[in-house]
């Protein structure tokens, strides 16, 4: 019933490997990315960023990069989480990332913002 065993683990594992892959100026900078639940029956992933990822300018383009390429490269995972602890609490919790487009100002649309180093 469960497949947490060896699927399970190498899920893990595919994860934080994608994460060092993709991601490694995470690290460079100062900040790490960290798994904090994988549900495997819905493929929910929640990441924590923090060290640095706090309060940086970037961590929202970071955020949007790992959730449309985890999606695609590990097809087991549906949805991801991302988290920077900005409010200190937990699921969900963190910044509200404002993507390009995202806002209701009316002369926004026209702001693409900055895209992201990757």
């Amino acid at each position: 019933m469960s497949t947490e065993g060896q699927s399970g683990d190498d899920l893990e594992d595919r994860v934080t490997s994608f994460l060092r892959r993709n991601f490694p100026q995470i690290q460079m900078h100062g900040g790490s990315a960290s798994i904090t639940n994988i549900d495997r029956e819905s493929g929910e992933v929640d990441i924590q960023l923090s060290g640095a990822c706090s309060g940086c300018g970037i961590s929202p383009m970071t955020i949007q990069a790992i959730k449309a390429r985890m999606t695609q490269e590990i097809p087991e995972v549906e949805k991801v989480n991302a988290d920077t602890g900005m409010d200190g609490g937990g699921h969900g919790g963190g910044m509200s990332p404002s993507f390009p487009g995202e806002t209701s100002d009316d002369d926004a649309e026209e702001d693409e913002g900055p895209q992201a180093p990757f």
